[in-house]
């Protein structure tokens, strides 16, 4: 959607990963898109150099989350979350949904 004002389908997917989930490290969005990681990787980084993300260590994993310092943060959120609300409904709980623990062995749904 905002391929052509972004430059890049999967800097488009990490942004928009990264407004609904707040952060993530590269093999957890190229999973959830079901793509490959290399290119996540190579995007990530380079919205890293241009500031707008920040990357944190924890352990081998180099965790990624918007840079509360980036001039235009709140516009960009704004955008993104306006893109959201026009993913299909299915999509939008997905993404949405932040689940970092197992669930417990036996417990219902």
């Amino acid at each position: 959607m905002l391929e052509a004002l972004i430059g890049s389908k999967v800097r488009e997917q990490i942004l928009v990963y990264l407004t609904g989930r707040q952060e993530g490290y590269a093999r957890e969005i190229a999973a959830y898109y079901q793509s490959s990681l290399s290119p996540f990787q190579i995007q990530l980084e380079r919205l890293e150099n241009g500031n707008i993300l920040v990357g944190k260590n924890s352990g081998k994993t180099r965790i990624y989350t918007f840079n509360p310092r980036y001039p235009f943060l709140n516009e960009l959120k704004k955008l993104l979350e306006k893109t959201i609300t026009f993913l299909p409904v299915k999509e939008q709980e997905n993404l949405l949904i932040v689940r970092k623990r197992p669930r417990r062995k036996n417990k219902s749904l």
